[in-house]
């Protein structure tokens, strides 16, 4: 069975024209223009299986909103090739555009000036659905996301939270088989984040709608996707599980050690690991991973700790020294 999305070496290159400062700079440019190539999205090929709910990480300026909108159409990519549910997506065939939505949470798609239901209908008329069975989904819909009571409110007068529920349910009506979501969770406060992270984790799972997901928010990735897309300058340098992060970008972990009393401590504990974090009662030291087996036995050796905990380095800043290490290179 073919993938629901298949990519392979897809590629997009800006070329940005550097006008030269004053008059006589702007009169060269007529003759001899400048230009600067910028690849936004550099030979990135991947495959996401029907029902997947895929997270697609890198910074700002990685190129995951340019693979996004070349996977939704809106872009035509310089060379590569991009296959969704058997259609071309820069052909923007009918048949394709009613299988996908995409959503961009510094994007509106509904119209201001008029209640959030009106605004719905219009998708509805828009997409040419049937009435009655739309009807049924925009309820589910509103039920689930727990705003049926805001639905003749005017879109302008609903909170940023309301509205991005809103515009969920509005990608949504049209019951697509793939789903792209760009930052849906950016600026919601903490409960509406929650509602949200916790509608499409149900709606993802329980319609089996192939999803890719880029946040900025890593426990919107944690608590959604096993499986993650990292990015940056328009390379795709990793794919594979979420927990494999660890294993492959994190070279040490923290150990704490607790004491019931105050206990004699060496002055020097370098020898130990990098000290995080010291009181009275406890330590926390961060070691390499290769030398925690040989290392273990001689803390409880020479500390005598009552209690012992082995912790790996959380996923977001493993992530965030990835992101570094990457710029740097």
């Amino acid at each position: 069975m073919p993938s629901a999305i298949s990519v392979s070496g897809l590629t997009k290159v800006y070329r940005t024209y550097h006008k030269e400062p004053c008059f006589l700079g702007g009169l060269r440019g007529l003759y001899r223009r400048r230009f600067e190539e910028t690849r936004a999205a550099d030979s990135v090929t991947f495959e996401i299986e029907e029902g997947e709910l895929v997270g697609f990480l890198g910074p700002n300026g990685a190129g995951k909103t340019t693979v996004l909108k070349m996977l939704s159409g809106l872009l035509h990519p310089t060379s590569g090739e991009a296959n969704i549910l058997g259609f071309r997506p820069w052909e923007r065939k009918d048949a394709f555009r009613r299988q996908f939505s995409l959503v961009m949470g510094q994007k509106n798609q509904l119209w201001w000036d008029l209640p959030a239901l009106e605004s719905l209908n219009l998708n509805r008329a828009i997409y040419g659905l049937d009435p009655v069975r739309s009807k049924r989904v925009l309820d589910e819909l509103v039920d689930w996301l727990g705003v049926k009571d805001k639905l003749h409110v005017m879109v302008r007068e609903l909170s940023l939270g309301e509205r991005m529920k809103f515009e969920i349910a509005a990608a949504l009506l049209h019951e697509p088989k793939i789903l792209f979501l760009d930052e849906p969770t950016i600026g919601l406060d903490v409960v509406s984040h929650k509602k949200v992270r916790d509608f499409l984790g149900a709606y993802a799972k329980e319609k089996r709608v192939t999803t890719i997901l880029t946040s900025h928010y890593m426990r919107d990735i944690e608590e959604l996707c096993r499986r993650v897309l990292i990015i940056d300058h328009g390379k795709l340098f990793y794919d594979g599980e979420l927990s494999g992060i660890t294993d492959r970008f994190a070279s040490h972990k923290t150990i704490g050690l607790r004491w019931s009393g105050t206990p004699v401590l060496p002055a020097d504990l370098t020898p130990y690991g990098e000290v995080l974090e010291r009181d009275e009662v406890t330590l926390r030291l961060r070691v390499p991973r290769a030398e925690l087996t040989a290392l273990i036995p001689r803390l409880l050796t020479d500390l005598r700790p009552d209690d012992i905990t082995i912790e790996e380095v959380p996923v977001e800043e493993v992530i965030r020294r990835v992101f570094t290490d990457q710029a740097g290179k």
